[in-house]
């Protein structure tokens, strides 16, 4: 997956305290709905796609109605294929419609409009479906697929997009999924196994990606032994990340683990 955490986009800050939610039902996919120039879809225009999502969440933010805490989508995924941290995981969306719908659906939104770029590219649905398996992995989303229209009267996320939805959001090339995709990183071992201090090569390998991130609080190491200087070293990331100064505490969470993609050890 190419995520894109909040920090590298330059988020704001949310306005509000975002709303935890433990799992969902599933992913509602979602598009802008607005014009997009057809030209977002060349090589070359990635640039521009980070100045894209710091202007939907300033719409969103700017939004007297819905009063928004953020921008409104879990994540968004450009015609690069790259996956954009909008609110994350563990978060209530605001993008579903209704208080219900957005506390059983996480809300996955595409670069796409009504007019100009109307058309996924592969890329892209190769990246809807990185943030789903993400949103899965890291979020507790369950299996369903929607789209936005599958439980609120939108046009939402229009028709060529719904169209794959509703053929199951298979990846390009090929039916759908493995359910079970072999995993390339190790899985989040959970909170309470690092709090034993734990002697494991994942540790090993988690250091080594710290490291690799500019993270590193090692005077020595890393080693497979669980440290001060380790949980030092991921504090940084989680700063990193953009996380709130608050919650920066140095043990790992889910969605820091999922960014940090640590090898197979």
């Amino acid at each position: 997956m190419k995520f894109v955490p909040r920090a590298q986009w330059r988020a704001r800050p949310s306005r509000y305290s975002l709303t935890y939610i433990r799992s969902t039902r599933g992913v509602k996919i979602h598009y802008e709905g607005t014009f997009v120039p057809a030209s977002l879809a060349r090589p070359e225009s990635h640039k521009l796609c980070a100045a894209r999502m710091r202007a939907l969440q300033a719409s969103h933010l700017a939004n007297p109605v819905e009063d928004y805490s953020d921008i409104a989508y879990n994540a968004v995924v450009c015609p690069h294929g790259y996956v954009f941290e909008g609110r994350g995981a563990h978060k209530k969306t605001g993008a579903n419609g209704k208080a219900t719908l957005n506390a059983r659906d996480y809300a996955v939104c595409a670069m796409l409009g009504d007019s100009g770029l109307t058309e996924p590219t592969d890329a892209q649905l190769d990246g809807l479906r990185d943030a789903i398996e993400w949103l899965r992995t890291s979020g507790g989303a369950g299996r369903e697929i929607g789209g936005h229209r599958d439980g609120y009267p939108t046009a939402c996320p229009g028709g060529p997009l719904y169209t794959w939805v509703k053929q199951g959001a298979p990846r390009p090339g090929g039916g759908k999924p493995d359910p079970k995709p072999p995993r390339e990183y190790e899985p989040f071992p959970g909170v309470a196994w690092f709090k034993t201090a734990p002697r494991s090569p994942i540790i090993t390998a988690m250091g080594r990606r710290l490291v690799a991130e500019g993270c590193s609080a090692y005077t020595e190491g890393p080693g497979p032994q669980w440290t001060d200087a380790d949980r030092a070293s991921f504090r940084k990331w989680q700063r990193r990340l953009g996380d709130d100064p608050r919650y920066c505490d140095g043990w790992p969470g889910p969605r820091q683990w999922a960014a940090l993609k640590v090898p197979k050890a």
